[in-house]
């Protein structure tokens, strides 16, 4: 089975493999670093099947996102459960990993809407109870080696960047890096989404957190400080408001605030990189047809001086502004 071209045959399948009858709609999600589909069951309702890019994660590290989740929703946290069969919720079929989900429905976590983001808050605070009390053995860290470093060689390897624009690139992007490695020391980590965007928070009677392909051992701000946007003014009011939801459940440790900047810089940098490691696979071409373009790379030039600004100035502080 090519994991680049899962025809509907095939992955019907797979899931026939572990009992699960695809009986209409079967729709490819928007999913890029796995295969995601959506399609009803008579037996078992509307589900959705993700299948994982060869070679990203290991059996072991899939089965501690899985084994999170399982802990989360036991906790109380709004999650979506794998479907287990004989007591697995990992499925092997010719050689390709899968699992299967319950489709939930509902909207889009409203960013600009205080009393989603206070709500939100309040189940990151439940998730990261529960990533205070386990432990990720294989999972990697949030690190600026990985984030920056590594992201960086991937660039030089395989981005194509203009020769005229090469040397002013790297020059932004080694000082942006110089400089949030410098500020990036988290006190405490813990088991993390990682990956907490609007995208992946679902509204229906309150916030669902969504795909956790990404979890890993972090900082607890990194599954806050994506929810923020607009003007210094509107961030502080976004951020109280996060807050407020959070320690309800959780004490938030305020020193975090000095690493949303250095955390903005690695997921700049990281997303790059991703990019370019993955330009091989037809649906990045086709999808992002405006990386490796003179402009894409002239833009981030722009985009990493002006991440070094942020990097250079005082952090978001809730003490000053109240």
């Amino acid at each position: 089975m090519n994991y680049y071209q899962l025809t509907p045959d095939a992955i019907a399948d797979a899931l026939m493999s572990v009992g699960i009858h695809v009986d209409s709609g079967l729709m490819a999600l928007n999913s890029y670093e796995n295969r995601v589909y959506r399609f009803k069951s008579d037996t078992d309702g509307a589900l959705v099947a993700k299948f994982y890019r060869p070679q990203r994660w290991s059996r072991q590290q899939i089965q501690e996102e899985h084994d999170f989740l399982f802990a989360s929703a036991k906790a109380g946290v709004r999650v979506a459960v794998p479907i287990k069969r004989e007591q697995n919720s990992i499925f092997a079929y010719n050689n390709m990993l899968f699992a299967v989900w319950p489709a939930l429905s509902g909207r889009q976590l409203e960013a600009d809407n205080l009393d989603q983001l206070e709500a939100f808050g309040e189940q990151i605070a439940r998730l990261h109870q529960v990533g205070e009390r386990i432990t990720l053995n294989h999972r990697p860290q949030l690190t600026t080696e990985d984030y920056l470093l590594r992201a960086r060689a991937v660039l030089q390897q395989k981005a194509e960047i203009p020769k005229k624009l090469s040397s002013a690139f790297f020059k932004q992007l080694d000082a942006v890096i110089d400089r949030a490695s410098a500020l990036y020391h988290p006190r405490q980590q813990l088991a993390i989404h990682c990956d907490c965007h609007a995208s992946n928070v679902l509204w229906n009677d309150g916030p669902w957190l969504l795909d956790f392909d990404d979890c890993r051992t972090g900082p607890a701000v990194q599954d806050l400080w994506m929810m923020l946007s607009g003007s210094r003014q509107e961030q502080l009011i976004q951020l109280d408001t996060l807050l407020a939801g959070y320690e309800n459940i959780r004490e938030f440790d305020s020193s975090e605030l000095a690493l949303i900047e250095p955390l903005r810089a690695m997921r700049i940098v990281n997303y790059m990189a991703w990019l370019a490691a993955r330009w091989s696979d037809p649906a990045f071409v086709l999808n992002f047809p405006w990386f490796n373009t003179e402009e894409y790379w002239q833009q981030q030039v722009g985009v990493l001086a002006e991440q070094l600004q942020h990097l250079d100035a005082a952090p978001l502080s809730l003490t000053s502004w109240n």
